[in-house]
């Protein structure tokens, strides 16, 4: 049998803890259960090796001798004492070696995965054990429009269609999780769960930064020196403002509570931010060319 270095099967360091170890076999005895996993070769293999390496490394003494004897750590005992070479027939901890499992004296090695995981007692076939679904992932994209305000989409998640609920001023990436609507659990575990991301389509009119909202108004020279008024988009609707005389190109104007909705905050919003543009005239008439230099020799 080719060397098997159980560290690299847990996939920890040589100087891991206890604990370390304790997490590592958690988290990969539930990714590779054969319940989880039926007629998966593979997965049983590495479930296989898993278990070996627990045995090997949860236990002080087993894993001092792993350590120092690698391959042949189970028959440390017997070359220690020279009674019999550690490659010879025979098992140095009785019992029937060759019809055990995974190391563990002969029993299904799922009776030690069960007790790990809080199943039942020794004895139990591994088919009784209890487990959580799989954690399903979902994308939901919706207008900009849409995330300003509460409402209900219907999606079509694993063959079934569920309603859910999209909060207003929900952000750009967001995740929902909605329990118990993942995998089915096996042997009558829990649901996994569904965890929705929500990607918002940008808008042609406003930039969204957190709960403000940004947007350019361009206006045009004579607004700008002589003042006067302009049309500007909100998400509730168009408003009428004032512009000054002599606004300067790039003055920026704020809007209470006109951007956008605050996150599970009835009635709170964000501010709206007005950036005014001066558009300079071009193709000018040989008379507004004349009238401009009289301006400029009058200032």
């Amino acid at each position: 049998m080719a060397y098997i270095d159980y560290y690299k099967v847990l996939g920890v360091d040589k100087k891991a803890s206890a604990e370390e170890i304790k997490k590592a076999y958690r988290k990969l005895a539930r990714k590779y259960h054969p319940d989880l996993n039926p007629d998966d070769k593979e997965a049983n293999k590495m479930f296989q090796q898993i278990n070996e390496a627990n045995e090997a490394l949860s236990d002080p003494d087993k894993r001092q001798k792993y350590d120092d004897y690698g391959e042949n750590w189970k028959h440390a005992d017997q070359s220690r004492s020279g009674g019999g070479s550690p490659f010879g027939g025979g098992n140095p901890f009785g019992g029937g070696g060759g019809g055990s499992r995974g190391g563990f004296g002969g029993g299904d090695f799922s009776d030690f995965f069960e007790s790990m995981f809080g199943g039942g007692g020794g004895g139990r076939s591994r088919n009784s054990a209890r487990f959580k679904g799989q954690d399903l992932q979902a994308e939901l994209k919706i207008s900009f429009r849409d995330a300003a305000s509460t409402h209900k989409p219907t999606i079509t998640v694993n063959g079934k269609n569920l309603r859910i609920t999209i909060p207003a001023g929900i952000a750009n990436g967001q995740v929902i999780k909605l329990a118990g609507q993942g995998g089915a659990g096996v042997n009558s575990g829990p649901n996994g769960d569904l965890f929705i991301t929500v990607t918002i389509n940008e808008d042609p009119i406003f930039k969204r930064l957190n709960d403000d909202l940004y947007l350019i108004k361009e206006i045009d020279l004579f607004t700008a020196v002589l003042g006067g008024e302009v049309t500007v988009d909100t998400i509730d609707g168009k408003v009428k403002l004032k512009v000054a005389a002599g606004t300067q190109n790039d003055t920026k104007i704020r809007l209470k509570s006109k951007g956008f909705p605050v996150y599970k905050k009835e009635g709170q919003f964000g501010n709206l931010f007005v950036t005014y543009t001066v558009k300079i005239p071009v193709n000018l008439t040989e008379k507004q060319t004349k009238l401009f230099k009289e301006l400029q020799e009058l200032s």
